[in-house]
């Protein structure tokens, strides 16, 4: 079964960038005739805004999107909600730890930042500084979980992008599972819940191009299946700055306050993609309807300054 999904974090309202890859994904489930799930990436409790998550879901709605599984639906693989699976991600560490591949990791970001390599995507490559200490060492403050990855180059195809390939040591290095303050790493939760979940395609936008290898090396050393990956370019505001949610121009919930239709929006997203060659107005089960064949757009897109 085909079967994708749209994980949205609720730390701020659904803005441009968030419907463009929830379109883009929702899209592909239904013209394979397959299944699109609706997950809620909520593990950084701290930046969690109360009520967010039910605005997306709503506002997701009102775009014509539905799901067959979702926080708000259930489903057989509930909860789809990541503060809720927290047994799940256990579980991965213990199949983890019982590979030798876990080690606990009490440095400082100072103290790695010190003798770390160039960053890799805006992150510094660990240099493994607490890879061979005893881990039963009396700790300087709780320590990171770490994922011990072997001189390994991950290659894999991407959907949009092409063959791609990534040395784990070089560019990546040990990397976190589990924070200090007990919070599970992103490239673990996603990982498991994608698995447990059935996802087949991931559709996400290419800043997460640079965690695939990561993702690839966990879905293996936990025998999962590993699915494949599509990498859509970004969205840009109208002068091609990053997208910021609290601009209510970026945010579907502040475009429908100002009035701009549904099929609006999705019209624009649709052509922005490459689904259509035209940018008129449609709704989103119209344009499956309609849709044959289309070639992705590998360029960013940048938002209209007018709708």
């Amino acid at each position: 079964m085909f079967r994708t999904r749209f994980a949205p974090s609720p730390t701020g309202e659904l803005h441009l960038g968030g419907a463009w890859t929830a379109l883009a994904s929702w899209t592909l489930a239904r013209r394979a005739r397959g299944q699109f799930v609706l997950r809620t990436e909520d593990l950084d409790g701290p930046r969690t805004i109360a009520g967010a998550a039910a605005q997306i879901v709503d506002d997701l709605r009102w775009l014509g999107l539905d799901w067959e599984e979702g926080p708000d639906v259930s489903g057989p693989h509930e909860p789809y909600a990541q503060s809720e699976r927290s047994a799940h991600y256990e579980r991965a560490l213990a199949t983890l730890q019982e590979q030798h591949m876990l080690y606990p990791c009490d440095c400082s970001r100072a103290e790695i930042a010190q003798v770390a390599s160039a960053p890799h995507e805006g992150e510094a490559v660990y240099p493994g500084l607490c890879r061979d200490r005893d881990p039963r060492r009396p700790m300087k403050r709780p320590p990171a979980w770490r994922v011990r990855v072997p001189d390994r180059i991950v290659h894999f195809i991407d959907e949009l992008r092409g063959p791609q390939t990534e040395s784990l040591r070089e560019q990546t290095g040990d990397f976190v599972l589990k924070r200090g303050d007990g919070l599970y790493a992103y490239q673990l939760a996603v990982v498991v819940d994608d698995a447990a979940m059935g996802i087949t395609h991931v559709v996400r936008g290419d800043d997460l191009l640079a965690s695939t290898a990561r993702q690839i090396f966990l879905f293996e050393a936990l025998s999962l299946s590993v699915p494949r990956f599509l990498h859509l370019p970004l969205v840009l505001g109208p002068t091609g700055e990053r997208l910021a949610k609290r601009n209510p121009v970026m945010t579907i919930s502040g475009l429908r306050g100002a009035g701009i239709a549904a099929n609006a929006i999705v019209g624009k997203l649709a052509c922005g993609l490459g689904l259509r060659e035209s940018d008129a107005p449609v709704a989103a089960n119209d344009m499956v309807k309609d849709l044959n064949q289309w070639r992705w757009r590998a360029e960013p897109w940048k938002t209209p300054a007018t709708w």
